[in-house]
């Protein structure tokens, strides 16, 4: 792994500086590196997936434990670093590209590569990461809902999406990721991270946030797109009332009539605000609106 005088030295070599923009900011103490590594667990039959790859250097961590690695960076200029950096890893697969396709889905190209690299290695799939500030959410909520899920992820964040991250009913950062995260797994928060472990440093505080995915919680969701449509709408309007949401429903669930009889049969008062519903209560609504399309 690269101290911060190294990841100095190979971006000067290519002409370049971190770029804010990007939320290019390089975690560049190799303690908590490896501090998140080892409590990510990995083992040789592992495939890991990181996202924001920079010059390679918490990569180098990863894919010593890993049985593969697929590493995605955005920027031109990084990815051909790093390319050269991991050059002695034959378990690493980088990828230059954005991580996401959209708002609503991981690259198809990432997919793909995460999807080959699990016919070999059959143990989990991790999200180990320094998490650009920028895609951090989207990818992590991707990696719940999504074709491909994440059995564990291991994150640095902003302490922003931390809180939003571990975050219960009628709190100001209760939302999407929220919801998500306690439906389907725990959330551990592990640390506090101050700005001068990172290179530049950054404005904001961030965190180490640990995330198990529960098989048994995930059973008890009928349909995955369901529910993330449902929380969609809802948390779009958190702070109208239920019954005011539904007029603004699109796509599959414009085809719902009977809100009323939904919120009845899941207990839920409808004059009720969406940030103050349960993750619990959520999965009840996606189920019964499930119900009614099949």
């Amino acid at each position: 792994m690269q101290t911060k005088q190294d990841i100095e030295r190979l971006l000067a070599g290519a002409g370049t500086r971190p770029n804010r923009r990007l939320g290019q900011n390089f975690l560049i103490d190799l303690n908590l590196m490896r501090l998140l590594i080892d409590t990510a667990r990995i083992h040789e039959n592992d495939v890991v997936l990181e996202v924001g790859t920079g010059t390679g250097s918490f990569t180098e961590g990863i894919a010593a434990a890993a049985g593969h690695v697929i590493t995605v960076e955005y920027d031109n200029t990084l990815a051909t670093i790093a390319t050269r950096q991991l050059e002695k890893f034959g378990n690493v697969t980088l990828i230059n590209t954005d991580a996401l396709e959209n708002k609503n889905a991981i690259n198809a190209d990432v997919l793909a590569e995460i999807e080959k690299a699990r016919t070999e290695h059959t143990g989990r799939l991790l999200l180990v990461a320094n998490l650009p500030y920028s895609v951090g959410s989207c990818v992590m909520a991707n990696l719940i809902t999504g074709a491909v899920t994440a059995d564990a992820m291991f994150v640095t964040v902003q302490k922003e999406v931390a809180d939003r991250m571990a975050a219960t009913p009628c709190h100001d950062d209760y939302g999407t990721l929220s919801i998500l995260m306690a439906a389907t797994g725990q959330v551990h928060f592990l640390r506090k991270l101050p700005a001068a472990v990172f290179w530049p440093r950054p404005q904001v505080e961030s965190a180490m946030v640990s995330f198990q995915r529960d098989k048994k919680k995930v059973k008890q969701i009928h349909d995955m797109r369901t529910f993330r449509d449902v929380i969609n709408l809802f948390m779009g309007h958190r702070r109208k009332m239920l019954k005011a949401c539904t007029k603004t429903a699109h796509g599959s669930l414009e085809k719902i009539t009977h809100w009323g009889d939904i919120f009845d049969e899941s207990f839920i008062d409808p004059h009720k605000r969406p940030e103050e519903i349960t993750p619990e209560q959520y999965i009840s609504i996606a189920n019964l609106c499930y119900e009614q399309f099949r």
